[in-house]
This record gives structure tokens, sequence and C-alpha cells, in this order.
């Protein structure tokens, strides 16, 4: 005999709402929400996506599996995905005047090692920037993947004005003969000169990766100079100044692809996510408009404007200065650690995060110095007047040490202008 079983509430679970499946998880996003809303966010590394970009990756397609590529999937169902995968691959080609694009990394990370195992064998030799001086944890770290595969060796900044030194870059790669060389940091205030890096991967023979995570949307609105026409990879996030969903991207020349391809399919990871694909393609496209460019020039306008009112405090800036959206501020010559600056500045709803300096004593989880960022406060809409009173903010809470009074003098003044540029809903 056959029975019909219904099942009623399995169809009616699909229904609920988040506070009526998981109320407590539901309140931490409304406090995360009201965090956001009523702190100011200064750390370099995050920015706030566009409505449109968050309703993207809140979609259907996150039931959906694609393992492959467009028009070559080992799903079925895939017409759709398809169409938006290959619309985000040709919008992010267009950005940067890119051969080969794969927008299915899932992050930064995933983006640098699928290059690393398209390049390289387990021992070769990298070469990355010096952590302390400005470098990311994938360029060579010994806890990373990148420090346990590959011998690495490391070139830094000079001490005299903490700026990029060139000369003992070539020479180490002269000495090591690495099979890679990563241009690129996440802790560095000053334009890279990829043309340089270039030359010197090209007299040794070695292949060049540029990682532009944090200045990707610099390079997009012309404001720092591109690694594409240098660099046979370039990697990057999709937040940061690019201001997307968080992911990765591998730029690549045309005799690079199909190797790569498959060094990110199977090669690190399975199924991309769709839904952050189609928020990564919606992002390229506010990317290509004239707002994003303008957008891009302010957080310059504004990191210069905020570096120099925290200069005008007596507070320590490495290399004198910024040319992009960051900058790294010495509180060790103020008698700090970094790790003491961000609890003081947090408290006061200013969030940055302790960083290592140059040459620094103190271990990266202490750390000498704090990195401040533009990219989130810019998208409130903020402009140079605001710069100046955040610095004053800053200066007055590490100033006073993080007086109570000081410090709730400051949440106060950093209320009200968080009520004056609030984020969209």
């Amino acid at each position: 005999m056959n029975r019909t079983i219904s099942t009623p509430a399995a169809a009616a679970f699909l229904d609920r709402d988040l506070d009526a499946v998981d109320p407590d998880v539901a309140g931490w996003i409304r406090d995360e929400e009201r965090r956001q809303n009523e702190g100011l966010e200064l750390i370099a590394s995050e920015n706030f996506v566009s409505r449109a970009v968050r309703e993207a990756q809140g979609s259907v397609l996150t039931n959906k599996y694609a393992e492959g590529y467009p028009g070559r999937r080992y799903y079925g169902g895939c017409e759709f995905v398809d169409k938006i995968e290959a619309t985000a691959i040709e919008r992010v080609k267009k950005l940067f005047g890119a051969e080969h694009a794969n927008v299915q990394p899932h992050s930064g990370s995933q983006a640098n090692m699928s290059v690393y195992i398209t390049v390289l064998k387990p021992g070769d030799t990298i070469l990355g920037m010096n952590l302390s001086h400005g470098g990311h944890l994938t360029h060579g770290h010994p806890l990373s993947f990148s420090g346990k595969e590959y011998k690495v060796v490391a070139y830094g900044v000079r001490r005299e004005d903490e700026r990029i030194d060139y000369d003992e870059l070539a020479a180490v790669a002269r000495e090591h003969r690495p099979r890679l060389i990563i241009a690129g940091a996440s802790a560095y205030s000053r334009e890279i000169d990829f043309r340089r890096f270039a030359e010197v991967a090209d007299e040794i023979g070695a292949v060049l990766m540029a990682d532009i995570a944090h200045i990707a949307g610099l390079v997009i609105a012309g404001l720092h100079v591109s690694p594409v026409p240098h660099a046979a990879f370039v990697t990057s996030t999709t937040h940061k100044t690019l201001r997307g969903p968080r992911g990765g991207i591998v730029l690549c020349r045309a005799d690079r692809a199909k190797d790569l391809d498959r060094n990110v399919f199977p090669g690190v990871q399975g199924g991309p996510l769709e839904h952050v694909i189609a928020a990564k393609a919606v992002a390229f496209a506010e990317a290509g408009t004239p707002e994003f460019a303008e957008y891009q020039r302010q957080v310059v306008t504004n990191a210069k404007a905020l570096a120099g009112r925290l200069a005008a405090r007596v507070f320590r800036i490495v290399s004198g200065g910024t040319d992009n959206h960051l900058m790294l501020i010495d509180v060790g010559a103020a008698g700090l650690s970094g790790k003491e600056a961000e609890k003081m500045l947090e408290a006061a709803g200013l969030t940055v995060n302790k960083n290592t300096i140059p040459f620094d004593a103190r271990p990266p989880l202490v750390a000498s110095g704090i990195r401040i960022g533009t990219p989130a406060v810019t998208t409130r809409g903020m402009g140079t007047a605001e710069m100046e009173a955040i610095g004053d903010a800053i200066a007055r809470v590490l100033e006073s040490r993080g007086d109570a009074g000081a410090t709730a003098e400051v949440r106060s003044a950093v209320a009200l202008l968080c009520a004056a540029f609030p984020l969209p809903v």
C-alpha cells in the first residue's frame, strides 16, 4: 500500500526566522550591529559593504554546490551560478586589466596558497617581507603554511626612513636565489615599487607575485601603481579597500591560467562559495563606478589628514606619514605598548589593532605600535574635518593613559560623531 508521508515540521522549520531558531545568535548579531554603528572602525583591513553586496551574499545561492568552473562543473543545476561566476571573472579582469582571473579563493590566504603550489615544490625558497616590517603571515611566517612548507628569506625596511630597502631586496635575492618573490604588505604605508621588484625577479629568474590585499581599491582607482604589468601573479582579498565580501581572488597571465585554476580547485579547496562569488560580482560592479574612484581618493586624503593630526599631537608616525589608506603609530615612543593602546582606545569606542613596528623589541602580541586605517570611516561619509576630530580623540585617550574621565568624554564624542554618520540598515 502506498503511503504519503507528510513532514510539516521540517517545512515549518525552514520558515522560522533567526530569533525563533536561535535567539542567542540573533542577539549577538544585533549587539555587533550596534557596536559597528556606535563605534569608529579604524582597523585598516575592515570596511562596510553595501546593502547590495549583503543581499547577494545572503541569497539562495548559499544552497548550491558547484565544484568546477563555469561550463565545466561536476554537478548539475549550475546554469545561473555559471552566469554569475563568469560575470565576476570578466568584471575583475576589466578592473585590473588582467588576462585571467580566478574568483573562487575563500580568502587571501588561500589565494596565496594556490599561487605557491602552482609555482613551488615543498622546500623551495621564497622571499617575502619581514612580518615585523609590515609583511603578512602567509609571506613566510614560521607558524603559517608558507613558513612550514618552504624555505623563507626576508627583506625589510631601512632603519633610517622605514621604507623598503630595494638594495637589500636585490642582495638577498642574488644570494639565496628564491623561486618566488612576494611583493606586498599588510602594514606598510608607502607606495610599493612593483617595477623594481620585477627587475630583481627577472635578474635571478624568479617568479614575482604581488599581494595587493590592502591596496586593491587604490590600484583600481589609479591611486597606486598597478602590479599587473609586472607580476606573473597578483593576489588580493575582496574586502579592505575593495569594499566587497570577505574572500580572495587571483589574477595571472594567460599562460599560467590552466595551472592556477587546477591548483585553486581541486588543489587547495573544494566547492566554491557561489553566494560569496555573487557578492564579489556586485562589489566589482560598484568598483567600476566614478563614485568608487572618488571614495578611494577620499580614503587617501583622510589617511593623510589623520596622520598629520596625530603627528601634530607629537605621536611618531612610522616612515613619517602615509601614501595609502593606513598608518602605523609608534606608541612605544609615548611610553605605551600597542596592546595597552588598543585596549584604551577600544574602551572609548575607537577600534584599532596592535601591530609591530620595524625593529620592534616587543613580541607581536604586545607590540610597540598600532595600525590605523581610514576605509571604514570614509565609507560612513567622513572627511578631513572628522579625521582631525578622530586624531584628537585618539591623542586624548593615549595622552591620558586611559583615564576614566577622558575615556568617557571621548566615548561621548565618538557616539555623537557616529550618530551624524550612521551606517545603512
